[in-house]
C-alpha cells in the first residue's frame, strides 16, 4: 500500500513538473512574441511616383507664374515714349522688283518679319503695333508709305505683321497679305525705343514734309 501510494505521488511530481516546463515554454514564447516588433514598410515605387509627379507639377507651376511675373513687370517698365492710332497699309519690298519694288529697305536690313517703314520716324525705332487684341513689336526699316501718308496712313507694315493683326494667320506668300482688306484702321501704334537713324521724332509727318 505504502509503495502504491509512492508511485502515484511520484508520478504526480512528474506531471507537475511537465506542466510546469510546458508554462514556461509557453510563457517565454509569448514573450518572445510580444516583444517582436514589426519591421516598418517601405512605400513601393508605385505608390511614391505619385506625390513626385504632385510635386514636380507644383514646382513647374510655380516656376511658370514667376516667369509670367517677370513678364508682365518688364512689360510695365517699357513704357511707350509716344502713342496713337493710325491707318496701317502693307508692303514687302526686298528688291526683287515683284510689285514694282525698286530696292533694299532704307534702313539697311534685309527685308524681313516685324520690319516696318514710317514717312518721319527716325530709322531703326522700336514700335509696337497692336490690332484687335493682338500686337507686335517691330523696328521701323524702311520709308513710306509715300502719297498715303498724306491721307493719314502713316504706318507701312511687312505682309506678316499686317496679316497677323487682321486674323492671327500668316500669308501664303510674302508679297501679299491674301486679303480683302488693304488698310487696317485705327491700328495702335506705341514707340518704345527712339532709333538713331535718319527721321524726326514725335508724331508722324507725311512722307516728304
Amino acid at each position: 500500500m505504502q509503495k502504491r501510494a509512492l508511485t502515484l505521488s511520484l508520478a504526480g511530481a512528474t506531471a507537475l513538473a511537465a506542466l510546469s516546463t510546458g508554462v514556461v515554454a509557453n510563457s517565454g514564447e509569448t514573450t518572445s512574441a510580444s516583444n517582436t516588433v514589426a519591421a516598418p514598410q517601405k512605400s513601393t515605387a508605385s505608390e511614391q511616383a505619385p506625390a513626385t509627379q504632385a510635386a514636380t507639377a507644383e514646382r513647374k507651376a510655380g516656376d511658370a507664374q514667376a516667369d509670367e511675373t517677370k513678364k508682365e513687370t518688364a512689360e510695365k517698365k517699357a513704357k511707350a515714349l509716344l502713342a496713337g492710332t493710325t491707318t496701317a497699309s502693307y508692303f514687302w519690298d526686298d528688291g526683287s522688283g515683284v510689285n514694282g519694288d525698286t530696292g533694299a529697305p532704307a534702313g539697311g536690313k534685309p527685308m524681313q518679319k516685324g520690319l516696318f517703314a514710317s514717312p518721319s520716324w527716325p530709322l531703326h525705332t522700336k514700335v509696337k503695333v497692336t490690332y484687335n487684341g493682338r500686337s507686335v513689336t517691330g523696328f521701323v526699316g524702311d520709308r513710306g508709305p509715300g502719297e498715303p501718308s498724306h491721307r493719314g496712313v502713316m504706318l507701312d507694315l511687312d505682309t506678316y505683321t499686317f496679316r497677323y493683326l487682321y486674323d492671327g494667320k500668316q500669308p501664303k506668300s510674302k508679297y501679299t497679305a491674301g486679303v480683302p482688306a488693304g488698310h487696317l484702321k485705327n491700328v495702335k501704334y506705341e514707340v518704345l525705343e527712339w532709333g538713331k537713324g535718319a527721321g524726326k521724332k514725335g508724331a508722324p509727318k507725311p512722307f516728304g514734309s
